[in-house]
């Protein structure tokens, strides 16, 4: 039987959110300080989340692994935030905006989701202008806006190559300022791991303070997970190296369904891998593809001759050079969505013409030479300086006089927690904001709108939906976890799950794993995949997974500073959900955005839909230890889109 009721409002999809807030429950502000709500995360959607409840009164508890809510790994972002403001004046609207979001998803998105979160775009330049965020401006002094792939409009606001560090500081000093006023309380280097269910609901959480190893019980009379995605699963990856899935894995297990976890974005725009010892990949930002030309050489041979330093790119001419993304796609040229880029960039490297000598042959050039021709090196150092300056710090290649070398990485997860229209999962009380849910990016997110989601969630959707939830709260008395017989069992099994894995003592490290998994991942779950190797993953998986109970090795002590015990748990986790990972890419027999199946392609080597048989979200089920997930579906219905197969070749 169906479980999942989207609760989508009634009304034309233009009307539906305003339709939603014109009927919601709400909470008297006198009751709201009655209320508790534990956030996850202190990234942007986390930190709105935290900031915007609290200065609605409601009594906010804020949690993040990190030494401080501002590291967390929304500060890397890049290249911008999208936004329906067209003030370029060329075209844009927030129907566009959602069409393209939709189309870039490859038609496996929520389509209300997806037009609130168009809708509330505005909102946010808004906000972030308000706080102080030094968004770029024209000559004349008002905002800058730049293009990103999957569009035809410039609608990216952007503060230089450093646009997440400073919304997430616009989000800080908003979350700072409840701290001041004790809205907020804050809990840095503690991690959560639990969730705690009571009579069906979702309570509280159990956490390690990561400092002293003290297992700590907190009640909410809700729970909001805004902790990022799960990227880390592949161990090489654009993400911070602490950035994780446990607490989303965690909520799965307490009966929160996991939504389309094969949808993984691949970035086609990272420096490529160097060796075996690499622990994590840099990003350089999509933005770069506004001014930068990506190519390979036309022949093997010159490719094999740059591979082995007999040849550098700047010695091919122009009509030895092969501008792969510009022949193959005409009207969008190097600004094609992110999995459309890197794809094309694996085919290239396939057939031999990788220009970067590591082990798989594997890199193509972003070239600027002709922007700097253009504009002029001045004007591409105020766009681009920072991002310049820090591919030359780690290549020692000076990017103004030499092309990039790039490659895809792993960067972003569209799948997730399953969440219904408010953002709350399928265990009542459990709230999901920003990628640590499935909501808005379907089989694909195109560039600059992860920020653009985790801001709407955290700063225009929660604030609304959690009071629904919470109206008939107001009764509940605030629950003592000392005392509370459902804290108290969840803090036991973790404390035995942190005991099993100090007393397995073996042989090999955390990181050995991790990497074996990540190979496995890599290589059979993904930029390319078909049946038999998801087989193979999913088989190599449960033999790794065996190997890790029975011989893992962390030194040190659990009550204390242990960086190997915090690595361990997450692995731990990583190695279930990539499981699931290979599950649900073989189940799901067709290719749509990120996930490519090879046997279902165009002759042109393009994603091939099955709108009949996978026209859904697939939400899978936790059913127990050692027993197969079960696997629902939500059928997805598009009133305002005509469902097409994707065409960047023409406008």
């Amino acid at each position: 039987m169906n479980k999942l009721d989207a609760k989508i409002p009634e009304g034309k999809l233009k009307d539906k959110w305003s339709n939603y807030k014109d009927k919601q429950n709400l909470v008297n502000p006198a009751n709201k300080r009655k209320l508790d709500v534990i956030v996850v995360g202190t990234g942007l959607a986390g930190a709105a989340a935290a900031a915007s409840l609290g200065a609605m009164g409601f009594k906010v508890k804020s949690f993040c692994y990190q030494d401080s809510p501002r590291r967390a790994h929304s500060i890397a972002a890049q290249g911008g935030i999208n936004a329906a403001k067209n003030y370029p004046n060329d075209g844009d609207t927030v129907y566009r905006l959602f069409y393209d979001t939709v189309k870039g998803g490859d038609y496996r998105s929520r389509e209300a989701n997806v037009y609130r979160l168009a809708e509330v775009s505005n909102n946010i330049i808004d906000q972030g202008v308000a706080q102080g965020i030094p968004f770029a401006r024209d000559y004349g002094g008002l905002l800058d806006n730049r293009s990103f792939g999957g569009a035809l409009v410039s609608r990216t606001f952007y503060a230089r190559g450093q646009t997440g560090q400073q919304l997430l500081l616009g989000a800080y000093s908003a979350l700072n300022r409840q701290i001041a006023d004790g809205n907020v309380v804050t809990y840095p280097r503690t991690e959560i791991m639990d969730i705690v269910i009571v009579e069906g609901r979702a309570r509280g959480v159990v956490a390690r303070d990561l400092i002293t190893g003290e297992i700590n019980s907190y009640f909410g009379h809700a729970v909001v997970l805004a902790t990022g995605g799960y990227g880390n699963v592949f161990f090489l990856s654009t993400n911070a190296m602490g950035s994780n899935g446990s607490a989303a894995w965690k909520a799965h297990k307490r009966g929160a369904f996991f939504a389309n976890p094969s949808y993984v974005q691949i970035h086609p725009t990272c420096i490529p891998v160097h060796g075996e010892f690499q622990s994590k990949l840099t990003l350089m930002s999509e933005s770069l593809r506004n001014d930068g030309r990506i190519w390979v050489p036309k022949k093997k041979e010159d490719a094999e001759a740059i591979r082995l330093g007999k040849k550098r790119p700047e010695d091919l001419s122009e009509e030895e050079r092969d501008y792969y993304l510009e022949r193959r796609y005409p009207a969008f040229g190097n600004l094609v969505p992110r999995d459309v880029a890197a794809r094309a960039a694996k085919e290239r490297t396939d057939a031999g013409f990788g220009i970067e000598n590591n082990p798989n042959k594997e890199g193509v050039f972003l070239d600027f030479k002709h922007a700097i021709e253009r504009l002029g090196k001045d004007v591409i150092e105020a766009r681009y300086g920072n991002l310049f300056q820090m591919y030359e710090k780690i290549t020692d290649d000076d990017p103004y006089k030499t092309p990039m070398k790039i490659f895809p990485a792993v960067h972003y997860t569209m799948g997730g927690l399953w969440v219904d229209y408010e953002l709350q999962s399928t265990i009542p009380g459990l709230f999901v904001a920003g990628e640590a849910n499935f909501s808005d990016h379907g089989a694909n997110r195109l560039g600059a709108s992860a920020l653009m989601q985790g801001l709407a969630d955290g700063y225009f959707v929660l604030p609304y939906t959690i009071q629904n939830y919470l109206a008939d709260q107001i009764v509940v008395p605030r629950m003592d976890p000392k005392t509370q017989k459902e804290f108290k069992e969840i803090e036991d099994e973790v404390r035995e799950r942190i005991n099993k894995f100090m007393n397995i003592k073996g042989s090999r490290s955390v990181d050995s794993f991790h990497k074996e998994l990540g190979k496995i991942m890599w290589n059979n779950v993904g930029m390319a995949r078909d049946a038999e190797g998801l087989k193979k993953a999913q088989e190599s998986i449960r033999k790794l997974r065996k190997e890790f109970y029975n011989d893992l090795r962390i030194p040190g002590k659990s009550d204390g500073i242990n960086t190997e015990l915090e690595k361990a748990l997450r692995v731990a986790d990583f190695l279930e959900l990539g499981e699931l990972m290979a599950t649900d890419a073989l189940v799901r027999e067709e290719s749509c955005g990120g996930h490519f199946r090879t046997e279902y392609q165009t002759k042109e080597g393009e994603a091939l839909r099955k709108d009949k048989e996978f026209m859904h979200v697939a939400a899978w089920e936790y059913a127990g230890e050692n027993k197969e997930h079960i696997r629902h579906k939500e059928e997805l219905q598009y009133e305002e889109i005509e469902v097409k197969t994707r065409n960047y070749k023409t406008a």
